[in-house]
């Protein structure tokens, strides 16, 4: 990897600090004439060829749907800083999910950059919000961050957009980062206009809020009915979480793409399951096919892939995937591809290595699969999103109370007082997905577990049941079964889509699958 370059070959003085140090194994040439000769002698860029990003019309109304939320408040979205690995080098960048949500910048792009919901009135009296994202636009040749700078130059990260490119792309006026801290502090002392900025998503963005608070802006919201003040920033994130429950007709087009390009990468797991048989990191062997892929045909995996064989796939998120795959385990695969948009699936698929499941395997797996059935009953408009839990812990609780596994009675279990059960199925059934494999996390309760299903939410229904290899309370043909099946839903005017329904659920028609792929 090229190191980065921020001094000069001559910088040799024994006192340096030990950030200075850092830059000891440059050897850039520091010259005038070397200056000139670099910056000199390039052809004309060409002409702006940027095109507006398909998101364009779905985050205006994001943005308006969020300002009419914090009518006079400056809202403060920033994309984030690069994160350091080690030492000196950064994980590959993404913004983060809120400031996609509302420029439609994916992938990699624009570290550092921060959208401002700047409040307006207009001339009618009515509150809005004017957005301009702050970003450091592509630099010109002339100049030292052109080719010195590690973290913007051109040399090393590649061009830039400009500013006009930004604002073709996103529709959103752009300006430069630089004029960031002038452009918040408008107005924003005693008695003036209230900072919100989106919490822990950049550590400088955020101490440049507080120092324009301690100015003398607002820092928090007096709320008299709750007898006390509001956290302004939390919020902001609660709102900008909630706005997300329910998608847009581009971000279900997105899912319906990632669900579909991560149905391909479990199609390349199976093909490369008899390599995985005879490695001895066979787990290794089916995670970097399918992050291969996901790095092929999206942007990255969406969260750590789960390659979890045997006895592993007791453990709910197994990601050290480093045991052998061998013939009779079943592997648990929980594995998702983030498009370049960012969006997420998160599909399971719990198969036999060898092709066939045994007996007790199918037992465990038809109970699984008739509790993933049954949540999926229940997933309609009207219903609320814990009816979904309920429905699949009604089928776990009566089939371990016919295997004779319960302390009692399958109903007497499902009371809270009881919940047995959830011995061997302790995680919840449902997750709202999107941007983030969990999305929407920092929604109020009443706005997530308790809300009622609309058309345009789109989670998961993923039922399981682990029974750990050591756990006497079970048989011993059940002991070191671990069994999940996770689907991708969306909830419809007239019932719900199983948008990963492509990918084989029923134990016979897995089995055919995987015949048909291994030949």
């Amino acid at each position: 990897m090229s190191s980065q370059s921020t001094a000069t070959d001559t910088d040799t003085d024994s006192t340096q600090s030990l950030e200075e140090r850092s830059t000891n194994r440059s050897q850039r040439p520091s010259s005038a004439r070397f200056r000139e000769f670099i910056t000199s002698g390039w052809a004309d860029r060409p002409a702006g060829d940027a095109t507006p990003c398909p998101a364009a019309p779905f985050t205006e109304a994001r943005r308006s749907a969020l300002s009419a939320l914090f009518p006079g408040d400056r809202l403060v979205v920033p994309a984030g800083p690069l994160k350091t690995r080690s030492n000196d080098t950064d994980y590959r960048f993404r913004p983060h999910s809120a400031f996609a949500h509302l420029t439609g910048l994916g992938t990699d792009q624009e570290p550092d950059a921060v959208l401002v919901l700047h409040p307006v009135t207009g001339e009618d009296g009515t509150h809005g919000h004017e957005s301009v994202l702050y970003v450091r636009p592509l630099a010109d040749r002339d100049t030292e961050e052109f080719y010195a700078d590690s973290r913007y130059g051109e040399f090393w990260v590649g061009a830039r957009p400009s500013l006009d490119d930004v604002t073709t792309i996103t529709g959103i006026r752009a300006a430069h980062v630089d004029d960031l801290p002038d452009a918040l502090a408008k107005d924003a002392g005693a008695g003036g206009i209230t900072l919100r900025v989106v919490p822990g998503a950049d550590p400088a963005t955020e101490i440049l809020v507080e120092s324009l608070r301690a100015l003398g802006g607002a820092q928090v919201v007096v709320d008299a009915a709750a007898e006390g003040t509001v956290d302004v920033d939390a919020e902001l994130a609660e709102a900008l979480s909630e706005l997300r429950l329910v998608k847009d007709a581009h971000e279900i087009e997105q899912m319906r793409l990632a669900v579909d390009a991560t149905l391909d990468g479990f199609a390349d797991v199976v093909r490369a399951l008899p390599r995985a048989s005879e490695h001895r990191r066979g787990e290794r062997v089916v995670e970097t096919t399918f992050d291969a892929h996901a790095r092929l045909e999206g942007n990255t995996v969406g969260y750590e892939t789960i390659a979890a064989a045997g006895e592993h796939a007791t453990t709910l998120h197994w990601i050290r995937n480093d045991g052998p795959v061998r013939p009779g385990q079943l592997l648990l695969l929980d594995a998702g591809v983030e498009i370049e948009s960012l969006y997420t699936a998160d599909v399971t698929r719990t198969l036999p290595v060898d092709g066939t499941y045994t007996d007790p395997q199918r037992r465990v797996y038809q109970a699984v699969l008739d509790a993933a059935d049954a949540a999926f009953a229940a997933a309609v408009p009207g219903a609320r999103f814990g009816d979904v839990h309920d429905a699949a812990m009604r089928v776990i609780a009566e089939r371990l109370a016919d295997w004779g596994l319960l302390p009692g009675t399958a109903e007497e279990s499902l009371s809270p007082e009881g919940q047995f059960h959830r011995r061997w199925m302790v995680h919840g059934t449902s997750h709202h997905l999107g941007l983030d494999v969990h999305d929407c996390a920092l929604a109020r309760r009443e706005m997530y577990l308790d809300a009622l299903l609309v058309p345009g939410m789109v989670f998961t229904i993923e039922p399981g049941l682990y029974f750990k290899s050591d756990d006497m309370t079970v048989p011993e043909e059940l002991r070191g079964i671990g069994v999940r099946i996770e689907d991708d839903v969306l909830v419809t005017a007239d019932g719900n889509e199983n948008l990963s329904a492509a990918l084989p659920r029923r134990p016979e028609d897995v089995e055919a699958w995987m015949a048909g792929l291994l030949g």
